[in-house]
């Protein structure tokens, strides 16, 4: 994503420490101030990236948030607040920031709740809204949240997700408050109860279909199917697409190696030097880090020998090794590495 102009700001900001930010601010218009402290929060809530070069700096700013050793965004911001506009502004600023946070992104404090919580708050709603917020979570905290639902909420949701029906901004919006609003209620009712204490907790790999088909990939096998099941039966072609998108060409760098090893062993080499020509230099690596030595050399010899090849030969070569992967799947044997998704956390 393209940044603005004060995003970029604020990722310079991120790289310096309190007090030389404080110094590089010094003689700026404190609403200027106010703005960047609210990109500042932003990128670092929304875990935004900027490139390589800065992805460092980032990471550490993006983890600030949250409880731990190292760079502390809250002392960060206070201090440089406090410091270029004085104490009382900087406190004002402070109090505006989650309530902008959270008319820019409505679902981003859902995304933090812990997929339980949010379970029992979804339980209860009707299933168009629960598969809008569904669909704003990490695929992987989808799935957690999706297997605490019962059965008919599930199909429900799952189906919505699916159709082609668009929800406006507004009416997300709507859904986001009402839950966060239901989130808060718990949250209190807990805190009451347990005297303060609280829980802590373009291509086809893009659009509906394929978020519901890696939402119920994370899933366990039997529940996996049977989501699968009652898809298929209220739209049979729904059902398969969303089979078929389990396993695409782009995941193959997320599967074990284990189940790498497993999947190539009966796949022709002459097949999977097709299958490598002009691929992503990482899926390339992953692939021919879990064969041998001398099958990676009698692929190379393949694709040296090669005339031009047809872009469709290529992409029926890559898809008989996906369609090896998604067999692998259906039986449940397919692994993929876990990914450390902090939102879940």
């Amino acid at each position: 994503m393209a940044l603005t102009g004060k995003q970029k700001a604020a990722m310079l900001l991120m790289s310096l420490d309190a007090v030389s930010a404080t110094e590089l601010l010094k003689g700026v218009d404190s609403e200027v101030v106010q703005e960047l402290a609210v990109e500042l929060a932003y990128l670092d809530a929304a875990g935004l990236r900027d490139s390589k070069e800065s992805f460092e700096v980032a990471t550490q700013f993006c983890s600030s948030l949250q409880p731990q050793k190292g760079f502390q965004f809250k002392s960060f911001l206070d201090t440089m607040l406090k410091s270029t506009v004085g104490s009382e502004k900087a406190e004002y600023i402070q109090t505006q920031i989650e309530n902008l946070l959270q008319k820019r992104d409505p679902f981003m404090s859902i995304r933090s709740v812990k997929p339980k919580t949010l379970a029992t708050v979804l339980q209860s709603e009707h299933p168009q809204a629960v598969a809008v917020v569904l669909a704003e979570l990490p695929t992987k905290k989808s799935s957690e949240v999706l297997s605490f639902l019962e059965e008919e909420i599930r199909v429900g949701a799952i189906g919505r997700m699916t159709g082609s029906n668009t929800i406006t901004l507004e009416a997300k919006t709507r859904i986001a408050e009402m839950v966060c609003n239901k989130i808060d209620a718990i949250a209190a009712a807990a805190a009451s109860d347990s005297g303060g204490s609280s829980d802590d907790d373009g291509d086809e790999s893009e659009g509906p279909l394929r978020k519901v088909a890696v939402i119920l990939r994370n899933l366990g096998k039997e529940l996996r199917d049977g989501m699968l099941e009652s898809l298929k039966e209220k739209d049979s072609e729904a059902g398969k697409e969303v089979t078929r998108l389990m396993v695409i060409w782009s995941d193959i760098p997320e599967v074990t190696d284990r189940s790498m090893q497993e999947a190539l062993r009966g796949i022709d080499s002459a097949k999977l030097a097709m299958a490598l020509i002009k691929a992503d230099e990482t899926i390339a690596a992953k692939i021919k880090s879990n064969i041998s030595e001398r099958a990676a050399a009698t692929i190379d010899e393949e694709t040296s020998l090669m005339s031009a090849p047809k872009k469709e030969e290529i992409e029926e070569a890559r898809e008989e090794v996906v369609s090896v992967l998604r067999e692998t799947n259906e039986s449940g044997d397919l692994d993929f590495v876990e990914e450390d998704e902090e939102e879940n956390e």
